[in-house]
């Protein structure tokens, strides 16, 4: 072999090597992207970031909302009564939902899902982290016995002592229903009183039966529970009530 082609393949091994170690040091380098227009958006996607926008605020393609956006599906979450003002809810929020059997059927549900764990199956505060960390009150005993449907909306929705708020995770609708479920429970029979609680209630007992308790129908020139905003963000006469 020529002393020529002893240095042309010299060379050539070490200019493989460097190209192997520095393609290896460089495993984050995506390489050379033929056209890529072809695969990244000229107009601004809001679902894909590739460059820094230098129009938007904090160079992003996605708009923070306008003032007092609501998200979809997210009106009625939260109310316009205080976490602080359970007192009021108790005089002004009223159940718009009939004490009809479906509905009570459904609360259960809601309840087992969201609220046994602690309260327990009969209400009375052995749920399996009830027992574990005590304090977990009883239904059926003391001033939670006469608790209303206001009052047990508002705690679920804000929380009260160590029991944190559930109002992101149950929407209004299915407060009122876990809330008309507590009130049976309340009876101190646990899930078998609900014929009682439909019969205490004026109610029959059938799926498509109506409550005519006053207690449960809406407020008269109050807050309505399940109204929302017309105009998010800068309220009305919906969502504000009256000046008393």
């Amino acid at each position: 072999m020529t002393h020529s082609l002893k240095l042309g393949l010299q060379a050539s091994a070490i200019l493989f090597g460097s190209v192997v170690a520095t393609s290896c040091n460089q495993a984050d380098n995506p390489g050379i992207e033929y056209a890529p227009q072809m695969y990244e958006s000229i107009p601004y996607d809001p679902l894909r970031q590739v460059n820094t926008n230098t129009i938007n605020p904090m160079g992003i393609n996605e708009r923070t909302p306008v003032v007092g956006t609501v998200a979809r599906g997210k009106e009625n979450y939260y109310s316009h009564i205080p976490k602080d003002s359970v007192g009021t809810a108790e005089r002004k929020l009223r159940n718009p939902y009939a004490h009809s059997k479906a509905n009570l059927e459904e609360g259960k549900a809601l309840y087992v899902r969201n609220c046994l764990h602690c309260h327990g199956e009969q209400g009375d505060g052995q749920g399996l982290v009830g027992i574990k960390f005590k304090g977990v009150p009883n239904y059926s005993a003391g001033a939670y016995k006469t608790m209303n449907e206001g009052h047990i909306y508002h705690v679920i929705q804000w929380g009260r002592n160590r029991m944190m708020p559930h109002g992101s995770q149950v929407n209004p609708e299915e407060r009122w229903k876990i809330a008309m479920y507590v009130r049976m429970l309340q009876l101190g029979k646990g899930p078998d009183g609900m014929e009682d609680y439909l019969k205490a209630s004026g109610t029959m007992v059938s799926d498509s039966s109506q409550s005519n308790d006053s207690m449960t129908q809406k407020p008269t020139l109050e807050a309505g529970a399940d109204k929302g905003s017309e105009n998010p963000g800068q309220g009305d006469t919906g969502r504000n009530g009256t000046a008393n």
